[in-house]
């Protein structure tokens, strides 16, 4: 149902997860926009969601279909939140009927961050020790440093980024994989060892952008979110999207991607792993920015043909099987 009240009229309601990185995400979010349009009034609402409630279980196991997102888009579906910020990693490419990617945020770096123990403050990701215990909930990540780091040992982490960081600082984890940006955004950026370049690990598609998800019945606060829009990270995040969305991937499978943009030309850089990181199938094109998702999904279509169908379905019946 549209809208009938101006977004002048009415307080604006942010749906936001419970997390510290949520809420300092969402604030940065209503502070941008309060000083954008310093007439309206901005008020956050919390929520826990199903990723948040369940810490117990491998991401993969519980399913990948709006883990991080579904009870605030109940809220919004309701009428009773305007919009909803999300970590672009974690909205499914697929939107419930109704909502949509009202706007996508400058990015932060992208890429994933080794954070160490301190008892190997004078290593790196190829000198770790054989047999370190790596912590990472991702597929995608233990796909790839198995892949270029086999005498490594990894095992599964969940919980908020501080339960991680004490988790590793207790002695349970040699070192631990993060992302960059959510140190970055929680002021911890110091405890980043070593930022782990791309041709080791290609990150999440979505990573380090913010995504702003509302009602596509609301005119007002679509053009409310321009504000923060930003235009070359719109264009890199939806050629990765299409390139996942291709692919019917979720965000819990090892599928991985990299993107720049020099002149008006985007580069899109793809990877397909299995589990066990013994076969990795990656490629790129470039292409025209304006031609972003075209871009993403033809990568897709080229991965396609090099194996990468066979990959995914061969992962899909790994997790059904509670591997």
């Amino acid at each position: 149902m549209t809208s009938t009240v101006s977004a002048a009229d009415r307080t604006i309601r942010i749906a936001s997860r419970k997390s510290q990185l949520a809420l300092v995400q969402t604030h940065w979010v209503r502070d941008r926009l309060q000083e954008s349009h310093p007439s309206h009034q901005f008020d956050i609402h919390t929520m826990s969601t199903q990723g948040d409630n369940i810490l117990d279980v491998a991401l993969a196991k519980i399913g990948d279909k709006g883990l991080f997102t579904k009870e605030l888009e109940v809220r919004m579906l309701n009428g009773d939140a305007d919009f909803a910020v999300h970590s672009l990693k974690d909205l499914p490419t697929h939107l419930p009927e109704g909502l949509i990617l009202g706007c996508i945020t400058e990015r932060e770096d992208p890429a994933d961050a080794l954070v160490v123990h301190e008892k190997h403050q004078d290593k790196q990701l190829d000198s770790l020790p054989e047999g370190a215990v790596v912590g990472t909930s991702s597929l995608r990540r233990l796909a790839q440093l198995r892949h270029h780091y086999p005498h490594l040992s990894f095992k599964d982490i969940r919980g908020n980024l501080n339960t991680r960081l004490a988790k590793l600082d207790e002695g349970q984890y040699d070192a631990i994989i993060l992302a960059v940006a959510g140190l970055e955004r929680l002021g911890m950026g110091d405890r980043v060892h070593q930022v782990i370049p791309s041709d080791v690990s290609l990150h999440a598609v979505g990573q380090g952008a913010l995504g702003i998800e509302c009602r596509d019945d609301d005119p007002e606060i679509l053009e409310l979110l321009q504000a923060i829009a930003h235009p070359p990270t719109t264009q890199r995040c939806l050629a990765e999207r299409a390139f996942l969305r291709s692919l019917e991937g979720g965000c819990q499978v090892p599928i991985g991607v990299n993107t720049r943009i020099e002149g008006d030309q985007l580069t899109l850089t793809g990877m397909v792993a299995r589990l066990d990181g013994q076969k990795l199938i990656k490629d790129s094109l470039q292409g025209p920015a304006s031609n972003a998702e075209q871009l993403g999904e033809q990568l897709a279509n080229e991965l396609r043909n090099q194996g990468a169908t066979e990959i995914l379905e061969e992962i899909f019946q790994e997790i059904q099987r509670g591997s």
